[in-house]
């Protein structure tokens, strides 16, 4: 399993990650992203990998 979190401070919400990772990404009430599985494997890593490697301000964190 993986861990995923975000970096709340360092997100800006240019919205990248729930865009290529709609199932572990969401956005809040201003754009920011949230994480809506915390504990991914599979598909769901992949998803979570994609949204890390596409985030700017690299505020997402992954961790087995």
């Amino acid at each position: 399993m993986t861990h995923v979190s975000v970096d709340a401070e360092r997100c800006v919400g240019h919205g990248r990650c729930y865009t290529l990772a709609p199932d572990v990404f969401d956005a809040d009430e201003v754009g920011h992203s949230i994480v809506r599985i915390a504990e991914v494997s599979g598909e769901l890593a992949r998803q979570a990998v994609a949204g890390a490697e596409n985030c700017p301000e690299q505020a997402i964190t992954l961790s087995r």
